[in-house]
């Protein structure tokens, strides 16, 4: 719970603003990204970032004045041996494609989206999602996330204004949960285990790439494209995003190679610069994308993940 209310309540925040948000944890494999992204269920206390930021969402929408309208849609997504995957979809071993438009920026073509109403319906849609998600046991990991995987709440607010028109704010928050960085040698990887590692430190080495690349100040080239990794958090680093990066470390002295190499990626990360904005957007063009989610939300309901 410290570490919700220091690093992630104040992007939550933001969020609700309408500004976009990314927290990411990265480290080693085994020293508890995901659990510090997800933590347990077994006490209040012990819940990790991701159902926090569900219950600080939906709690401020209930104490949210009558007159602002809030819409909650949510996607998730994993990156797997470098093949966007919808984790949420009727098949999610699809490959999907990473498209850009000028007008909205990276996205994700055909990735499914539901409409949802509390942080209950939000904990059932992603409990779905993870079990669609790439997991695998290595000598160092018995739960070892073998993909990168993203999950998405964009909150729209609407209000109407003293010109009797509606004003809308979007905030988008992506929550990641990174696969960690491997050796061979210590996760005794084989097999397909081996080639899920491969792709995950490629695409973690493109990361620091990115991340050298910006910091430098430099650099005409930003890397993005080398990785779907990057490519879908180009926002988010060196772009329109509030940004937080949680690096995790183990305590044993084995991994002193690997601490000291996460700590001088956080060391990088820091001194990255973002130009954030607050995302507003006419009334109808938030009612368009409206009718398209109730419809996929109907499709979860039907088929029993969310409640009537």
């Amino acid at each position: 719970m410290d570490i919700y209310v220091q690093t992630a309540s104040p992007i939550v925040e933001e969020v609700l603003k309408g500004y976009n948000g990314t927290i990411f944890a990265y480290g080693q494999t085994g020293t508890g990204k995901t659990y510090t992204m997800a933590g347990s269920n077994s006490a209040p206390e012990l819940r990790g970032i991701i159902p926090n930021s569900f219950a600080h969402i939906f709690s401020h929408i209930a104490k949210a004045k009558e007159d602002e309208k809030f819409l909650v849609c949510v996607t998730y997504l994993e990156i797997y041996n470098e093949e966007v995957r919808d984790l949420l979809g009727n098949n999610p071993h699809q490959s999907l494609e990473v498209k850009e438009r000028p007008d909205i920026g990276v996205f994700v073509k055909d990735l499914t989206g539901y409409v949802v109403h509390n942080a209950d319906e939000l904990e059932k849609i992603m409990a779905v999602g993870n079990k669609n998600r790439h997991i695998g046991e290595t000598a160092m990991n018995i739960e070892s996330s073998r993909s990168h995987a993203i999950f998405s709440i964009t909150v729209e607010s609407s209000k109407r204004g003293a010109d009797n028109k509606m004003h809308v704010k979007m905030g988008k928050l992506h929550l990641v949960d990174l696969a960690g960085s491997e050796r061979q040698s210590k996760t005794q990887a084989t097999g397909t285990r081996l080639k899920e590692a491969t792709k995950i430190n490629q695409s973690l080495s493109v990361l620091g790439n990115v991340i050298s690349a910006l910091v430098d100040g430099k650099s005409t080239h930003i890397p993005y494209r080398n990785s779907k990794l990057t490519r879908l958090l180009q926002d988010s680093l060196g772009g329109n995003s509030k940004t937080v990066m949680i690096a995790t470390i183990g305590p044993a002295d084995t991994n002193y190679v690997e601490t000291i190499s996460t700590l001088r990626y956080a060391n990088r990360a820091k001194n990255i610069e973002n130009k954030t904005h607050v995302n507003s957007e006419p009334g109808d063009a938030l009612l368009t994308r409206c009718r398209g989610r109730i419809r996929r939300r109907r499709t979860l309901r039907r088929d029993g993940y969310i409640a009537h």
